[in-house]
């Protein structure tokens, strides 16, 4: 076995922008493509759209300079002629490339000014004995100053020099009829010329099918694990005493769903238990997730435990507070309200209260979890619109409710996995010293299927999938910007006959680049059409104090339209709103719109959600408007999304927390999804050796933030 290469600090921190931070990590990093330098190509034979190598003698070379100083050259085999240009050249390319030298250049043939050529090949010296490679060349993920000969000698090295050992055992490699470990890394970073190049770059080929599968099962031990720990940490026991919750279910307008009360079952069994519940409650726009929140916030309190609710913005977070407000006070329990538009005397005030323990349910934002604020007995904490927070945020919220808390290294995370040392480098999930409170996170954007069991497998995840009943279904019209006046009539019809409507702009102020209808320049438009109309504008740039002032006097019917940006798109309930009007809906995502138009239909009257959009439309915009015309289905509309998108827009803020898959798409891998989330708990009990070698080979210094 040859010696392991000596890399320079400059090379180090260049492989570590690439999360190359040990030598083993040099073996999954994959290519991205291939070129294929096994044979040459005749130039005359060769095509525009083709990558291909030839072979042949620089006839001429010329630096010209219109329409820029370029460096063209003539290359000739004897049958056909092809030009290279450079745009960025040195004086060693030029001396490299003169007449008469013999030269073999790798690109893609184009048609230019002289006829075909390549644009920046690859190009080396090489004279009549000078062999072909012997397999297909590897082109790697790379950075400035790393250039690919480097990557490939750095790879090379590490193939030769470290163990390729299965971290699989041999009978599970049998009974999913994978090939081993080292066959299919040696074969991605150096494929014979029989291989198929579009079974490598599709990532169809059995090689990165072995690959993908243990990514997958890497991401699934991780999350197991992380799960598992859990019930090795505390949190207090708040068992259903059925006292507040029973009287505010009795108290209520309304009968909950039947998937509500499951759902609240759920949570209640969580919130007895002697270990941190750590739920997500997914529920599509309107289908009634605050009250399930609320009734496990009064099983909190009915335990002698504080609870917080955090929100994103201070428009969903007053919504929340008004809302438990209302139905908490009868029972006895006032909440406190923080935000950071508060007074410093208030605020004061406020967090002397949560301090003494005298606020059992303090509702706000991100101020919450600000150094000044600590609870006296914290119970449970809740985090509407969990994605829209960074995990550091959660994390600082949740620490709120523990004496001490410190980071341990993954050996302590479980039993099966106790012996993994200091030098594996594995997951860092949180060890607290003392009871730690319960959470619940909700999110009103559905998560697919696929995603849940890949990002979301660390949590307890509850749905409501149905909405209450008297919800009449909101009917979508996709509009042309053409017709923007008939729009406009028809909110002005809507407001005068006694109903509300929004107008939802994507931009505050005037953009050069996008030249988009502003919320400014519309309200300003609208005002001078209907001066007989009571209009109102809430936006991002508004202070918190004349945004909530905004929404109180719209709720109450002051206003009869609002216009507004997206700062709407979650917390607002306004049932005598029926009119959406979305104005450039093309640039906005389907999670967006799906949400937005959730703000109409609250009410018993039928609602219109118009999508004023602008052509031309790209392709992307196209799919995104059709989908949301067809399906008022959240779950439907996500996984849709999640196509369009990848996971990694999805996961929001989590994603800063979690490390994204390379290799796998968990769309077009779902078997391989459902294959590891099936081994992970098998290895974990019957091969704690084996889980603890696979994860040591993928995750290492992947440190993140499951726990949160």
């Amino acid at each position: 076995m040859n010696a392991p290469a000596k890399i320079s600090p400059v090379t180090l921190a260049k492989l570590a922008k690439l999360g190359i931070h040990h030598r083993t990590d040099l073996l999954l990093h994959l290519p991205l493509r291939y070129e294929d330098e096994t044979h040459l190509a005749p130039i005359a034979t060769v095509q525009p759209g083709e990558t291909v190598q030839v072979q042949g003698v620089i006839t001429h070379s010329e630096i010209a300079f219109r329409p820029r100083r370029t460096l063209v050259c003539r290359l000739e085999d004897g049958g056909g002629e092809l030009y290279l240009r450079f745009l960025n050249f040195y004086p060693s390319q030029q001396k490299q490339l003169a007449a008469g030298k013999q030269i073999r250049a790798v690109g893609e043939v184009r048609m230019g000014y002289y006829g075909r050529e390549m644009v920046h090949p690859k190009c080396r010296a090489v004279d009549e004995d000078t062999p072909l490679q012997q397999s297909l060349t590897p082109v790697y993920p790379t950075t400035a100053g790393l250039s690919q000969p480097i990557l490939r000698k750095l790879i090379v090295n590490a193939l030769e020099t470290l163990p390729l050992n299965d971290t699989l055992p041999a009978e599970l490699l049998k009974k999913l009829k994978l090939a081993s470990f080292a066959d299919c890394i040696r074969l991605l970073h150096n494929p014979t010329p029989d291989i198929a190049a579009s079974a490598l770059e599709q990532r169809s080929h059995p090689a990165w099918r072995r690959i993908k599968f243990d990514e997958l099962l890497a991401q699934q031990l991780s999350m197991r694990v992380h799960h598992r720990q859990r019930s090795k940490r505390t949190a207090p026991r708040l068992a259903p005493h059925q006292q507040l919750t029973a009287r505010l279910i009795n108290d209520l307008p309304f009968a909950l769903t039947n998937a509500q009360q499951r759902t609240f079952a759920e949570i209640s069994r969580d919130l007895a238990q002697p270990h941190p519940m750590q739920r997500l409650l997914l529920g599509d726009v309107g289908s009634g997730k605050t009250i399930v929140a609320a009734l496990a916030a009064l099983q909190a309190i009915e335990n002698g435990y504080q609870v917080a609710l955090m929100a994103p913005t201070e428009i969903l977070a007053e919504q929340n507070y008004l809302k438990l407000r209302d139905w908490l006070e009868p029972l006895g329990i006032v909440p406190v309200w923080l935000s950071g538009s508060l007074k410093k005397k208030d605020k004061q005030i406020a967090a002397e209260h949560i301090a003494s323990g005298e606020t059992l349910l303090a509702i706000g934002t991100h101020a919450l979890f600000q150094e000044q604020v600590s609870f006296h007995k914290l119970g449970l904490a809740i985090v509407d619109e969990q994605h829209k927070f960074g995990v550091q945020q959660r994390l600082a919220l949740r620490k709120k409710g523990t004496e001490a808390s410190s980071v341990s290294k993954f050996n302590q995370t479980s039993p099966e996995l106790s012996r993994m040392g200091e030098e594996d480098n594995a997951v860092s999930p949180l060890k607290l010293n003392s009871n730690e409170p319960h959470q619940l996170m909700m999110s009103a954007t559905p998560i697919p299927r696929t995603l849940a069991m890949s990002y979301y497998a660390d949590l307890d995840v509850s749905i409501i999938d149905e909405l209450p009943p008297g919800r009449t279904p909101v009917i979508t019209k996709l509009v042309s910007d053409e017709r923007r006046d008939e729009v406009i009539d028809r909110v002005r019809t809507a407001c005068m006959a006694g109903l509300q409507a929004y107008w939802v702009c994507p931009l505050i102020d005037e953009s050069d680049t996008l030249q988009l209808k502003t919320a400014l320049e519309t309200y300003q438009l609208l005002k001078d059409t209907f001066p007989d109309l009571r209009i109102g504008l809430v936006h991002g740039n508004l202070d918190s104090a004349e945004k909530l002032r905004v929404m109180k006097a719209f709720k109450a019917g002051e206003l009869q339209l609002l216009v507004a940006t997206t700062v709407i798109e979650v917390g607002v309930d306004v049932p005598n709103a029926n009119l959406m009007v979305i104005d450039h809906a093309e640039r906005m995502g389907l999670a967006q719109l799906h949400q937005l138009r959730g703000r109409v239909g609250r009410g018993a009257a039928q609602s219109l959600c118009i999508l004023l959009f602008q052509q031309p439309l790209s392709e992307l915009a196209r799919a995104r408007l059709k989908i949301i015309f067809e399906s008022a289905d959240g779950f439907t509309i996500a996984q849709h999304d999640l196509q369009l998108r990848g996971p990694g827009e999805l996961l929001g803020a989590r994603q800063s927390g979690v490390a994204m898959l390379r290799f796998a798409d968990i769309n077009a891998d779902e078997d391989l999804l459902y294959q590891a989330r099936h081994i992970a708990d098998e290895l974990l009990h019957e091969f704690p050796d084996a889980a603890r070698a696979h994860l040591r080979r993928w995750m290492a210094n992947k440190h993140d933030y499951l726990y949160v």
